[in-house]
């Protein structure tokens, strides 16, 4: 990681001595590049981080270069016109970015393709409302006569300033990144539902992010207008949003300075090729097909890959967790209610007016043959199914029908019957996601702080799992059984007065099963929380039962101790299990 972080900084210091190696055109292309690869960076956060691809940042850019364009006209050499329409110039493009992600996020996972359609029909009706808007923009003609940024010499020092902006933006990036806010787009990324059953509103992290992404585009664009003297409506055209995307991707979406890399070689090489090959585009084109096959990480990987292999310069320091936090949420009391809940998908009837109460700690088993409905209980109780008739009442709130993470944050946390962790950050991240649930404020995920934190449970949970100690160990590098007891130690790091563990022994060998079943007893006892768990295995279910629900076709057939369930006539009839 440092040696990647050098790698960009000696990069970017590369870029600053540009002018004194070549002539002031070549720095003035240049400039024009640089400002193409800060909004791929924006690009770069939202597609390489948080995995949803725009498709029309040319908007952001375009609108972020009429806006400063017009100010430069009118300010008359006024500073706080300048500064008010640049911060006009970055804080339009974002405002409105948030808006429409939030939109179109808020609706559903997995909405990304929707996202880049949205888009591309927005910056296609922002490249009619260019053409058309003359008294605005210009209309097909552009708006011209757009004086130099005062101070400035458009092929001199205006370089400066764009490179100042490129590594204030790299910088910045570079530490949203690293942040909290960073690694949740990146959870979110690879588990969107995971890190909504954690409390995480991943609507509005993706809806920041792409507002970001729009902020930086803005800013670029702003720049644009004294660099080119003259803004078209293809500044806000789909044919540039493309090409971005395009570079960004050669360059490697998922690094910080890949974008800009990618858009420094292309832009020279179609420059060179423009005048003096028929079909360059093609062999763009076919440049980018080879790139994306052969390098799916663009050509930074490869940098990055040889600063890898470099000697380290120093040992690596392990991160300390000094800063105790207090998850006080298992205090209060649970009291869950299912009144005549029914569940119906298609012609299928999954739950058939299912009505129970939990109201006392300790572990209740959910049991009963396949297609009973114990799991679609859990969903109708988290928000992944609403509930087509009936009420579920959680401490006196009604649940039935709210999103994932409004259920969480009142105190339901959900292990899923497949483990489910976040494979491509390490198990100390996974941690850190479940230390936060509930508890990380919107200002404190732009801190590091949080990546410091600590509960005593956490001790307690690195002594009943050792690996847990191995913090920066891959989540995807572990065992089956490992990612099983990660995925439940997230769960009850949460501290959550009610724990859901769907089949929380399932594919663990023998002495697996032995160490989740004491760990499960030790833990609810030392929290004093309510666990429900789905069980197939009866020794689970004996060893560790106050309390055993049967489910039947969607409806409660039993309920009461386990010395009762087993002699109950009716229960024998339909359900028998097994143990390992």
């Amino acid at each position: 990681m440092a040696s990647s972080r050098a790698i960009n900084v000696l990069f970017l210091i590369g870029l600053l001595l540009v002018p004194f190696v070549w002539d002031s055109f070549v720095a003035y292309q240049l400039g024009l590049f640089l400002l193409y690869g800060m909004v791929g960076q924006g690009i770069g956060l939202c597609w390489g981080r948080a995995g949803f691809l725009p498709l029309g940042q040319a908007l952001f850019f375009g609108i972020g270069a009429y806006v400063f364009g017009a100010t430069l006209k009118s300010a008359d050499g006024s500073g706080i016109v300048l500064v008010a329409g640049l911060l006009a110039a970055v804080l339009a493009p974002a405002l409105f970015a948030f808006g429409v992600g939030l939109l179109v996020f808020i609706r559903q996972i997995g909405s990304g393709p929707y996202f880049s359609l949205i888009t591309l029909a927005l910056t296609m009706l922002g490249f009619q409302l260019a053409n058309s808007m003359d008294w605005l923009t210009g209309g097909f003609n552009g708006m011209t006569g757009i004086p130099a940024l005062p101070g400035t010499d458009t092929y001199e020092t205006l370089y400066y300033v764009i490179w100042a902006a490129l590594v204030l933006v790299s910088g910045l990036l570079a530490y949203v990144g690293t942040a909290p806010f960073g690694q949740l787009l990146g959870a979110t990324a690879q588990n969107e539902e995971r890190l909504q059953y954690f409390g995480f509103n991943t609507a509005l992290l993706k809806a920041i992010a792409f507002a970001i992404s729009a902020a930086v585009a803005g800013l670029a664009g702003a720049l644009f207008a004294p660099h080119q003297g003259i803004v078209t409506p293809q500044a806000v055209g789909f044919l540039l949003s493309a090409e971005i995307v395009v570079w960004t991707a050669v360059g490697g979406r998922a690094s910080l300075i890949g974008p800009v890399l990618g858009a420094i070689l292309i832009g020279f090489m179609a420059s060179e090729l423009r005048d003096s090959f028929q079909y360059w585009e093609v062999l763009i084109a076919l440049i980018f097909v080879i790139v994306v096959i052969r390098f799916p990480g663009g050509l930074w990987s490869l940098v990055e890959g040889l600063a890898r292999r470099a000697p380290s310069l120093g040992a690596k320091r392990a991160r300390e967790r000094d800063i105790g936090i207090e998850k006080s949420r298992t205090d209060g009391p649970v009291d869950l209610v299912f009144e005549d809940v029914e569940l119906v998908l298609g012609p299928v009837r999954i739950l058939d007016k299912l009505s129970f109460r939990i109201e006392t700690p300790g572990v209740h088993s959910i049991i009963g043959p396949n297609g009973a409905g114990k799991t679609s209980a859990f969903n109708v109780l988290t928000g992944r199914l609403k509930p087509t008739a009936g009420r579920i009442r959680y401490n006196g709130s009604s649940v039935g029908g709210l999103s994932r993470h409004r259920i969480a944050r009142m105190g339901i946390a959900r292990k899923l019957q497949i483990p489910s962790v976040f494979p491509d950050l390490s198990v100390g991240r996974n941690v850190d996601i479940a230390l936060w649930a509930g508890d990380l404020t919107h200002s404190q995920m732009f801190t590091l702080r949080p990546f410091r934190w600590t509960t005593p449970l956490l001790g307690e949970m690195q002594g009943i799992f050792p690996f847990l100690g191995e913090a920066d160990h891959s989540a995807g590098s572990l065992s089956l059984g490992q990612r099983q007891m990660l995925d439940f130690a997230m769960t009850c790091l949460t501290q959550s007065p009610l724990l859901l563990l769907d089949e929380p022994c399932a594919a663990l060998s023998s002495s697996e099963t032995g160490e989740m079943i004491d760990a499960i007893e030790k833990i609810v006892a030392l929290t004093g929380s309510t666990a429900i768990i789905i069980e197939h295995d009866m020794q689970v279910v004996e060893r560790l039962s106050d309390h055993v629900l049967v489910l039947n076709q969607g409806a409660l057939l039993a309920n009461g101790a386990m010395e009762e369930i087993r002699a109950d006539p009716a229960v024998r009839a339909v359900y028998g299990g097994g143990s390992k």
